[in-house]
C-alpha cells in the first residue's frame, strides 16, 4: 500500500492546525484565566479536554489498545466524514462502498464532492474482494466495508476482507458497530500488522449510549494524528465524556444486555419463521433481524397504525419486501408477535 502520508490531501498535510487553550496546557492549576471561560457554574463552565485523555485510557484498558491507535468522534459519523475529508480531494476522488450498506457512507461522501463506487454484495450479502479491488482505481482513496452489515446483519468474510485490505492501495475502513452481537471476532487488532485498516465501533449498540453520541475510531497513530488534526477543537461535551467514564464501569451490565439480546434475536428469528407472510428470516450477527414477507409495505403499515415502528427496507438494493426489525426487550418483542398475529 501507500504510505499514508502519500495519500493525505495536499492542503490537509500542509493545514496548520487550531490550537485551543486546552490543547496549549492541560494540567492542573490554582486558576485557570486563559480560555475566556466564565468562572461559575463549576465544572461545566470549562472547555472538555478537547483529546479525551482519561476516557481513552478506559477504553484503551477495555479494547487493549494504546490510547494513541484512538480517536472519539461524535457519533461514528464524525471519523467516517473526516476521513473523507482528510483522504479524498472533492471533485477528484472517489471512495468504494458495498451495497447495499449504512448509508452515512454515501451521504458523507456526498457532502465532500466524492465519488461513490458501490460493488453489490452477492446472493449470500457477502463480499468478493476481486470485485472489489477490480473497481478501484489510482483515485480510490477509501474503502468501507460494514461487518456486521446493516441493513442485512450478517458478518462478511473475514478472508475476503483481508485480501482487500492487503491488495489495496488506500485505506479499508471497517465499520463494527454490531460487533458486540457477532460469534466472530473483531478486526482490530489487524490494526498492528496493517497500517492501512481503520476499525469503528461505537457506543450506541452494545453499551446503549446512542444518546451521548460516541463513536470510537481504531487505526495506527498515523492517521490518528490526521484526524485529530481536522476534528473541531471540542468535538465531545464534557457531559459525553462524563457519562461515558459512567457507564464504562457497568461493563458487565453490558455483557449481560448482549447475552440477552442475542437470545431474544435466536427466539424472534425461530417465531417469525413461523407467520404464513414472511418467506425468510436472514441469519444476524447484529441486534436486528433483515425479514423479507410477501407484502412488506401492508406489514409496515399495518405495524404503524398499531404504534409500532420497524424500518422498511423494501426499497434497498437486494431488500425487496424486505423489514429490519431491532431486537427490543422480551415484551417489545412479545407486542410485535401479538401483532403480527392479528395481521390479515
Amino acid at each position: 500500500m501507500e504510505e499514508i502520508k502519500n495519500l493525505i490531501r495536499k492542503n490537509i498535510a500542509e493545514l496548520k492546525p487550531y490550537s485551543s487553550a486546552r490543547d496549549e496546557y492541560s494540567g492542573e492549576a490554582m486558576v485557570f484565566l486563559d480560555a475566556n471561560e466564565n468562572p461559575f457554574n463549576q465544572p461545566y463552565n470549562r472547555y472538555p479536554d478537547p483529546l479525551q485523555r482519561q476516557l481513552k485510557e478506559k477504553i484503551a484498558k477495555i479494547k487493549k489498545v494504546n490510547p494513541e491507535n484512538i480517536f472519539l468522534g461524535n457519533g461514528s459519523d464524525e471519523p467516517i466524514d473526516l476521513l473523507n475529508r482528510a483522504f479524498c480531494e472533492p471533485g477528484i476522488d472517489n471512495i468504494i462502498s458495498i451495497n447495499p450498506t449504512y448509508g452515512m457512507y454515501q451521504v458523507a461522501a456526498d457532502i465532500n464532492n466524492v465519488e461513490v463506487k458501490k460493488i453489490s454484495l452477492n446472493e449470500n450479502f457477502d463480499i468478493v474482494a476481486d470485485n472489489i479491488l477490480n473497481a478501484a482505481d489510482k483515485n480510490t482513496k477509501l474503502i468501507f466495508l460494514c461487518s456486521p452489515n446493516n441493513p442485512t446483519g450478517n458478518s462478511l468474510n473475514r478472508e475476503e476482507i483481508i485480501k482487500t485490505v492487503k491488495n489495496f492501495n488506500g485505506i479499508v475502513i471497517i465499520d463494527e458497530a454490531y460487533i458486540d452481537f457477532a460469534q466472530s471476532k473483531s478486526l482490530l487488532f489487524e490494526i498492528e500488522e496493517h497500517p492501512n485498516i481503520v476499525i469503528l465501533q461505537t457506543f450506541s449498540k452494545a453499551w446503549g449510549m446512542a444518546g451521548i453520541r460516541l463513536g470510537i475510531a481504531f487505526a495506527s497513530s498515523e492517521i490518528i494524528n490526521v484526524l485529530n488534526k481536522i476534528k473541531y477543537p471540542y468535538n465531545l461535551s464534557i457531559l459525553t465524556q462524563k457519562k461515558a467514564l459512567e457507564l464504562i464501569e457497568k461493563a458487565g451490565d453490558v455483557q449481560e444486555w448482549v447475552k440477552m439480546l442475542v437470545a431474544e434475536r435466536e427466539k424472534m428469528a425461530e417465531l417469525l419463521n413461523n407467520f404464513h407472510f414472511v418467506e425468510k428470516t436472514f441469519p444476524s450477527d447484529a441486534n436486528f433481524l433483515l425479514v423479507k414477507m410477501k407484502n412488506a409495505n401492508a406489514v409496515y403499515n399495518y405495524l404503524v397504525e398499531q404504534g409500532i415502528i420497524v424500518r422498511n427496507r423494501s426499497k434497498i438494493h437486494l431488500c425487496n419486501d424486505s423489514l429490519r426489525i431491532t431486537i427490543g426487550a422480551a415484551n417489545e418483542n412479545e407486542i410485535l408477535l401479538k401483532a403480527l398475529m392479528n395481521f390479515v
